[in-house]
């Protein structure tokens, strides 16, 4: 489940647990405690050497939530690399950005069980 993190990964998973952005508190709002479809979900997961803003481990589904920084160029370039490394510990990653998770929530929340039924139609 973690595929080897270190305990420095573990050490910056925990405080960034502690320190949620906006757009991740109010997602995790609406998807802890399963609370979205009886799914479990945990943030700040580590895998490798990622941190998972949310990680779901039934269907082996990462969220990640972009804020602006994504945007740039070198910024995207690395987002593809790790989602290249997750996809090959066979971690399928959905991306949002910040500003659609704040305004758009419930719609978010649809998408993710639309992605989750898609994946669980591959099973």
């Amino acid at each position: 489940m973690h595929h080897r993190a270190s305990p420095e990964i573990f050490r910056r998973a925990k405080e960034l647990r502690m320190k949620l952005t906006p757009s991740e508190n109010i997602l995790w709002e609406r998807i802890r405690a399963n609370r979205l479809n009886d799914l479990h979900f945990r943030r700040q997961h580590p895998v490798s050497k990622y941190i998972l803003d949310f990680y779901c481990h039934q269907y082996r589904l990462g969220i990640e939530l972009d804020g602006e920084i994504h945007n740039k160029i070198d910024q995207k370039a690395r987002d593809v690399a790790r989602e290249e490394d997750l996809k090959a510990l066979g971690i399928h990653i959905l991306r949002f950005k910040n500003s659609f998770v704040i305004q758009e929530t419930d719609e978010v929340l649809k998408l993710i069980l639309v992605e989750i039924e898609n994946l669980n139609k591959s099973l």
